[in-house]
């Protein structure tokens, strides 16, 4: 790493240094969550099931609603979502089973070629 020539310089690397950092702690968080979860052997949900198998967080909440539509849930529960200022609002949530998931996951194919392929390369891992 090179020496700054301003402090302005300076402070911006220190602060693009720190939110690489903060990223790949919240990827290393998020993985180990799900990877606990899905263990349990509940059922668990698309996003969760996603991140286990090896996708990184931000892509698995990108394509669980697309890839767990049109599959029919193994169970479902409640969840609450923050909205504005204090409001919440109870959400059902659509959880699935190993199964369920693996099966889903051999056949669903987002149209994005790279996306495609890491999703090909689950399929391999998964299987």
């Amino acid at each position: 790493m090179r020496k700054s020539s301003t402090r302005r310089e300076h402070r911006a690397t220190r602060r693009a240094l720190r939110a690489t950092l903060r990223r790949r702690t919240a990827g290393t968080r998020a993985t180990r969550r799900a990877t606990k979860a899905v263990a349990t052997g509940t059922p668990q949900t698309a996003r969760t099931r996603l991140v286990a198998a090896g996708l990184d967080d931000a892509t698995a909440h990108r394509f669980s609603a697309a890839f767990s539509r049109g599959v029919t849930p193994d169970a479902t529960r409640e969840a609450t979502v923050k909205l504005k200022g204090r409001a919440r609002k109870a959400v059902k949530v659509k959880l699935y089973a190993a199964a369920t998931f693996a099966a889903r996951l051999a056949t669903y194919r987002p149209k994005d070629r790279t996306i495609a392929a890491r999703f090909e390369a689950l399929t391999v891992v998964a299987v």
